[in-house]
């Protein structure tokens, strides 16, 4: 082994651009930053929204009504949709993993079971919530309703 021999292990380096190392490397003086202005200090860092002093959009646009923190979303099932999935899967009991296996949910939605549609055959659902329509046409052909 020779000194003159030596080389960096395969992978080891990155060819990248060395900015800031002299007139000579072509990338020297302003170090591609350009002329003044925030951009071209050290430690800047852009707002999100910033829009260079005009006014930005998100305080542009009006605002009004008001957004409650604490609203509880469900994901809305329909009991013909119910109907459709006992007939295509044969299953009896339906509860949220079945719906999140058959792409009616997510695994992190709350499901509320609606009374849109009819239901003829007997299953037993199991759900977050259900209105009261629903759950009485559940009941009424011999299935139960049962909430998590």
């Amino acid at each position: 082994m020779k000194l003159n021999t030596l080389k960096p292990a395969e992978g080891s380096t990155k060819n990248r651009k060395r900015i800031g190392r002299g007139q000579g490397s072509g990338r020297g003086g302003t170090s591609t930053r350009g002329h003044k202005g925030a951009k071209s200090r050290s430690g800047y860092s852009r707002k999100e929204g910033f829009e260079g002093g005009q006014m930005p959009l998100q305080r542009r646009v009006p605002k009004f009504g008001f957004t409650n923190p604490n609203r509880v979303e469900y994901k809305a099932i329909n009991l013909d949709t119910l109907q459709d999935l006992a007939e295509k899967t044969g299953a009896e009991v339906i509860d949220a993993a079945l719906l999140v296996d058959n792409g009616l949910a997510g695994k992190n939605d709350l499901i509320k079971i609606l009374g849109r549609g009819a239901l003829t055959s007997k299953v037993d659902v199991t759900a977050h919530k259900f209105s009261t329509s629903a759950a009485a046409a559940i009941e009424k052909l011999g299935g139960t309703v049962t909430k998590l």
